[in-house]
Order: C-alpha cells, then sequence, then structure tokens
C-alpha cells in the first residue's frame, strides 16, 4: 500500500495535536485502551471534553503546559493509504525539532489560527518545509468554529499565505481548508457548517495528494555501511557490500566506479536482508551488493554510476539550522556525518542568516544561535561525494557534530 508521511506544523495553541487526535479517532484508528486512558487524563485535568490532544503529547512537561516539545510520530491507516505522522513543536525555542521531524516528510500541513491568521510563526514553518523540499502544503484553517464558520474570514487568511508563500521557490501545491479540530469539522468529514467550501476535507486530501517523485531514480548512489565477510564454511569466500540506495537503480551486470579510488567494476549479485537475490535495486531499499572484482572498499566510500557521478570536493556550500544552545564558532571546527562517511570540517565563512519574518539575507552576522538559519562556506579534511539537496535529499544532507561532545549542533543541506 501507498505510504505518505507528513508533518504538522504551526504556532502555539494553533491545535495541532489536537487536529491528529481528532483524526486518529474519526478515522478510528485508536485502541479502546488508549482511548479510556485519554479519557482518564482528561477528567484528571478538569477538562470539559475528552482532550484528544492527549494522544500525541506524551511527556509530562507537553501535559502540564499544554504545548508539543518533542517530535511525536503516530501510524494509522485507511483502506487507500498508510501514514506516518511527525507531530512537530510549533514554538521558535523548538524549530529545530521541526526540522528533524519534517526531514523525511512529503507533505506538510501548516496550521493557522483563524483568529490570528498568517503570523512570524507561520512564515518560519513555511520556509523550514520549503528549505527541506516538501513540494506540497495543505494550509489547514483551524478554529473556524471561534470565527463563526466565516468565508470571508478564510478567503482573507488563504490570501495573505500566497502572498507570502509566492516568495518560496520550491512548493508545488498548496491546498486551504478549514476546519474545526475541536468539533470535527472538514478534518474526517464534510462539514454542513461550511457549505461554501467546495473542497476536500482533510482525510480525503491526505489519502488522493499525489507526491510521486520524491526519491531520485536518475542518479545512481550507493553510500557502503558496512562490510560482510562471514567467514563460514559455506560462505567462506562471501564479501557483500552493505547499504541503503541513495539514489538511481543497480541491477546485477551494471558497471560501477567506486568513490574516491576510482576503480570499475561490475555488479554481480544483489540481496535483500535475508539472503533473498533481487533483479534490481532502487531508493530506499537497503540491501547487499556483490561485485565480480575484489576492490579495496571501506565504509563510507560510495558506488556509482559513470554516466551521472556526483560532485567531488572538500568546499561545500550549505544551509544550516543551528541545534545547538552553544552558538556557532567562527572557524570553527567540527564532525561532518554525510551518508556513511565521516571527517573533519571547519567553518569557513558564514555568509548571511535568514531573517524569517521578511526572508531577507542578514550579512555580516558574527554567528548562528540556537533554531537559527543560514547559509555557510565549509571546508573539508577529505573530500565528499554529495549532490545537491534538492536533487537528492540523502546525498545533499548532513549534519555537524561537536567534537569534544559529540552533541549534535547542526543540519545542513548542501546547496
Amino acid at each position: 500500500m501507498d505510504l505518505l508521511r507528513f508533518a504538522t506544523a504551526g504556532s502555539v495553541d494553533d491545535g495541532k495535536s489536537t487536529l491528529i487526535g481528532r483524526l486518529l479517532y474519526d478515522s478510528k484508528s485508536i485502541f479502546e485502551d488508549q482511548l479510556s486512558a485519554v479519557e482518564e487524563s482528561s477528567r484528571r485535568r478538569g477538562d470539559a471534553v475528552v482532550n484528544l490532544a492527549l494522544l500525541t503529547d506524551g511527556l509530562r512537561a507537553e501535559r502540564e503546559q499544554g504545548i508539543t516539545i518533542d517530535v511525536a510520530y503516530r501510524y494509522f491507516a485507511t483502506p487507500r493509504r498508510k501514514f506516518i505522522i511527525a507531530d512537530t513543536p510549533g514554538h521558535i525555542q523548538y524549530t529545530r525539532n521541526m526540522v528533524t521531524g519534517a526531514s523525511t516528510a512529503d507533505l506538510a500541513i501548516i496550521l493557522i489560527d483563524a483568529r490570528k491568521g498568517v503570523i512570524e510563526q507561520t512564515k518560519r514553518h513555511s520556509f523550514v518545509a520549503n528549505l527541506l523540499k516538501i513540494r506540497h502544503l495543505a494550509v489547514a484553517v483551524n478554529k473556524m468554529d471561534l470565527v463563526d464558520y466565516s468565508e470571508s474570514v478564510f478567503h482573507r487568511i488563504v490570501q495573505d499565505f500566497h502572498q507570502f508563500a509566492s516568495r518560496l521557490d520550491d512548493i508545488a501545491e498548496i491546498t486551504a481548508i478549514p476546519l474545526s479540530a475541536l468539533n470535527g469539522d472538514n478534518v474526517v468529514e464534510k462539514s454542513d457548517k461550511m457549505p461554501w467550501f467546495k473542497g476536500p476535507s482533510l482525510l480525503y486530501h491526505l489519502e488522493t495528494v499525489y507526491t510521486g517523485g520524491t526519491e531520485n531514480h536518475v542518479d545512481a548512489r550507493f553510500p557502503v555501511q558496512w562490510i560482510i565477510r562471514p567467514q563460514s564454511k559455506e560462505h567462506h569466500d562471501f564479501r557483500g557490500y552493505a547499504g541503503r540506495v541513495a539514489g538511481g537503480v543497480f541491477k546485477p551486470g551494471d558497471t560501477v566506479s567506486v568513490m574516491p579510488s576510482g576503480f570499475s567494476t561490475t555488479i554481480d549479485k544483489i540481496h535483500l536482508p535475508g539472503g533473498k537475490e533481487i533483479s534490481e535495486a532502487f531508493a530506499p531499499q537497503s540491501v547487499v551488493m556483490t561485485l565480480k572484482d575484489e576492490i579495496d572498499i571501506s565504509r563510507g566510500d560510495m558506488l556509482v554510476k559513470a554516466n551521472n557521478p556526483p560532485s567531488v570536493g572538500q568546499d561545500v556550500e550549505a544551509m544550516v539550522c543551528w541545534f545547538s544552545q552553544k552558538p556557532m564558532e567562527p572557524r570553527g571546527k567540527y564532525l561532518l556525518r554525510h551518508t556513511t562517511k565521516e571527517t573533519k570540517a571547519i567553518v569557513q565563512e558564514l555568509r548571511y542568516q535568514v531573517d524569517i519574518e521578511t526572508l531577507h539575507k542578514k550579512e555580516g552576522v558574527p554567528t548562528l544561535g540556537m533554531n537559527d538559519i543560514g547559509r555557510v562556506s565549509l571546508r573539508t579534511a577529505t573530500p565528499l561525494f554529495h549532490d545537491s539537496y534538492r536533487r537528492n535529499r540523502l546525498t545533499g544532507s548532513f549534519v555537524l557534530v561537536d567534537p569534544g561532545t559529540h552533541e549534535t549542533v547542526a543540519a545542513g543541506m548542501i546547496v
């Protein structure tokens, strides 16, 4: 069955967790014991109604404050499609959590409070979604019950959002839906309280939206993660290269080059986990390949096809979201982890910081603080084999790690 990964984003109290709780409840995707636990928690808290937000807000601090702090993943399915939801935090302090949760999403639900309209956080989350190559946005104008289901309020908010989104460069589709997560209007079933809205309910849109083309099946990339040498009697001479296909299609008989050595060889066989032999492998499958020639290959190397090799170099331009409470150090030295490769890197220059409110570039900024987004120039100790993030999410992304504390300090997207 087809799988859709989507993330929810919005400002504090816009109703993200309530919306997901309503989606799970109305689509009958929660168990009786889960519902009983939420009902009991709602009674203890003194809530007038069953608080469906408690289905996703699992941390004690989240329930006490009524906000989302960490990314909560939920899974459900309908007869048409399977779904993985990333409920991401809305507060500006947790932008880094939103980047983490939305990094694998095919679609983003941008929640907007009908009483407040498009605010700074709406713009921040839309910009981050665009930065992460999420090409489909569902603009959910929530709490329509608090503005008397006003058509004019909905259209004004949609117009304001489109005006801002026109400055984003990678959005393929924007679908706006008025709803009330608390009452279930237009979440799973169409609401009779908004007869003026002729579009789909949110669930129908999620079931039918076409998000094909997110995987790159043109540029063949296979980062080697592990060398398999069983050295047992039945597999005495077996040497397999395990990893996850990051792009393209590989078949037995294909000629491939090994980077960085540049040696060429031919694929002999391709196996799935468990040993089953297959006729082709494509992203995002995890497989084991055997080659016809014995070549020195280790973790961090990459198998590619010669007709479309990746970029190779030690100078990398990237957009980064800074995760750490400790600001980025000018000329700071970090560990850079890219696919299965790890190397040392130095920040050569901070070119600019992005002002999320205006999308203007703030040049001359000395550093990036936690949750800031900017463009940097990096120099690595060894060459990277990479593509732009827009072309390939897997070979175009990396993380920076503090070599002293081993804290992940930034996520990067190569431009």
